[in-house]
């Protein structure tokens, strides 16, 4: 809701903060919406590095999309070392 300013006003904060209270649950799509926040830096400061720490949590727990962000970080070395052979995992 706070993301898309439905309902409320748009607030990128404020949908970081409820994103990351359902993401410490086990959320897998609440770590992801972590990650895209950190890589876009909206709501939080953009920091690839916290990015791979919660796309990591939500590939871990099957999440695809997760998974591909994670193997493109590796793939550019965005928060990683590059590395292809991670890349491709």
């Amino acid at each position: 809701m706070f993301i898309a300013g439905q309902g409320v006003p748009q607030d990128y904060a404020e949908a970081a903060k409820w994103f990351r209270k359902a993401a410490d649950q086990g959320s897998a799509i609440a770590q992801l919406g972590v990650a895209a926040m950190y890589i876009a830096g909206r709501g939080v400061p953009q920091d690839h590095t916290e990015a791979v720490r919660w796309l990591r949590r939500a590939a871990d727990l099957g999440d695809t999309i997760a998974q591909c962000l994670l193997g493109h970080a590796y793939a550019k070395g965005q928060g990683v070392p590059q590395d292809g052979v991670d890349a491709v995992k």
